[in-house]
């Protein structure tokens, strides 16, 4: 993730923790577009309706800066799941404020960040497995950023389908109802934005 315009997340994290403003500020951003996705994903797999995330996303952030002196690791994966918890936490207050008691749901974190696996056919993850591949566990601990990135510059029906396949972890017949497609049209468009965003992580 990190080039000369824009810094790793420990550089930034290092940078905030002796003061920097700029940095600190820097650090946040970076991370916005990843927060918005794990709290789209979220959310929408517990309700199952579609739901503006910035409102989370904001709460997240906010809480994050005040409580910034308490984070105590030294990792980009660190500094994640740090966020990640904090989303996870107002996600379920948002579910239970707007929409009665969180389901039990709300308990378990989604995996957002098993997004891709490169070796693995439509037919394969239908269901969904519950173990990592390899190439599942570098998407986790290394390019978490760099997915969200990624996803935010696929066109909207290429990131919905990917956003409810894999994100969600939804079979693919729910896929193609939520999306008004046929499930073979819903396998071949998820196969597809699958590709381009691999494209766009090599590139």
């Amino acid at each position: 993730m990190a080039s000369a315009e824009q810094p790793s997340v420990i550089a930034l994290l290092q940078g905030a923790r002796a003061g920097d403003a700029r940095e600190r500020e820097r650090l946040f951003e970076a991370c916005r577009g990843y927060l918005g996705l794990v709290a789209r994903a979220q959310v929408e797999s517990w309700l199952q309706a579609k739901v503006d995330a910035s409102d989370i996303v904001q709460e997240t952030l906010l809480e994050a800066h005040r409580d910034f002196h308490r984070f105590q690791g030294t990792t980009e994966g660190e500094w994640l799941a740090w966020l990640r918890r904090i989303l996870s936490h107002n996600a379920a207050d948002y579910v239970r404020r707007f929409h009665g008691t969180a389901k039990r749901q709300a308990r378990r974190e989604t995996r957002w960040q098993q997004a891709v696996d490169s070796s693995a056919s439509i037919a394969e993850r239908e269901p969904a497995a519950p173990d990592e591949t390899p190439s599942q566990q570098v998407m986790r601990h290394d390019r978490e950023l760099a997915v969200a990135a990624a996803l935010a510059q696929l066109p909207e029906d290429y990131r919905e389908v990917i956003m409810l396949r894999n994100l969600q972890r939804l079979p693919f017949d729910e896929v193609a109802q939520r999306m008004g497609r046929s499930r073979p049209a819903a396998q071949m468009l998820w196969a597809r934005a699958i590709k381009k965003l691999q494209l766009s992580l090599d590139d």
